[in-house]
């Protein structure tokens, strides 16, 4: 059997049968036309995404001053290669939600660098924004507000330690928005927002507050036994890991004072106390 990659047939090589045409492609993304271009081989396009207005799948003009041959253009020419870039760059969002999606992708970036998001929470947060957009959520409220509570949705689905103050902090917008955007986006939307683990709020509120890796392992000890109990139920996770971090520095007798936690774990110094009291009548 001979296989056509050309024309895409697979030709029988004794009596020119043609078995199956029209084959998927399986060679290499790129073209190479003499031996500099195959030696420094690149891809034909960026990979598809969500975070990107057009998903990735529109083109530009290249920026080079050369035709296909090689040779530099002329200064009429380059003029007119100029004036098209322009003009193909301002065609790309020629309706609203282009110019929307642009615009708020342009902001995740920026997001997603402060936040040290990964792709996956990256590109969930777009879709949610995308879904959000259809849906004319988006009108009459900031976009950095909506694409902060989609950046918070998709921290929870995809288990980041990443608080409502963390994200209001980070895109200057006052928690109490961002709350009554999260709360609009999950109603609207009906989404399953899962809880959060308290396991990862130790790591985080410990890192924050340079407590030993003893202390954080006894506290993960604890916290396993207190989520089984069901004694976490209905508690702020945060909360409830700095006073399982500040129960845990007691019984290994690392010096840390309940304003200290507080400072690293973004709670108040009276809540630590309240859920400390509990935690001791559970567990001594």
């Amino acid at each position: 059997m001979i296989t056509d990659l050309e024309s895409g047939e697979i030709i029988c090589s004794r009596c020119g049968l043609v078995v199956s045409d029209k084959t998927q492609e399986t060679r290499a993304e790129w073209r190479a036309f003499n031996q500099e271009e195959s030696n420094n081989r690149t891809r034909t396009g960026i990979p598809t995404s969500l975070a990107r207005h057009d998903m990735g799948l529109s083109t530009v003009i290249g920026k080079s001053d050369k035709d296909a041959s090689g040779r530099g253009l002329d200064t009429a020419m380059r003029a007119t290669m100029e004036r098209l870039r322009t003009w193909d760059f301002r065609t790309q969002a020629h309706t609203p939600t282009d110019r929307n999606l642009r615009h708020a992708f342009s902001q995740l970036d920026i997001l997603k660098d402060k936040l040290g998001l990964p792709d996956a929470a990256t590109e969930k947060t777009a879709y949610i924004y995308r879904k959000a957009q259809e849906r004319g959520m988006v009108r009459g409220r900031t976009i950095s507000g909506v694409l902060a509570a989609a950046a918070y949705i998709a921290c929870r689905e995809t288990g980041i330690s990443r608080t409502l103050s963390d994200i209001a902090g980070v895109s200057n917008i006052k928690r109490k928005e961002l709350a009554r955007t999260y709360r609009l986006l999950v109603f609207e939307l009906d989404l399953k927002i899962p809880m959060v683990d308290p396991l990862k709020c130790i790591a985080k509120v410990a890192n924050k507050a340079n407590l030993s890796e003893r202390t954080k392992r006894q506290a993960i000890t604890i916290m396993n036994k207190i989520t089984k109990s069901g004694v976490s139920a209905g508690k702020d996770p945060m909360g409830l890991a700095a006073s399982v971090l500040y129960f845990s520095c007691l019984n290994t007798g690392e010096p840390i004072s309940q304003m200290n936690i507080a400072d690293a774990s973004g709670v108040t110094e009276v809540t630590i106390r309240n859920r400390f009291k509990d935690l001791k009548s559970q567990l001594v």
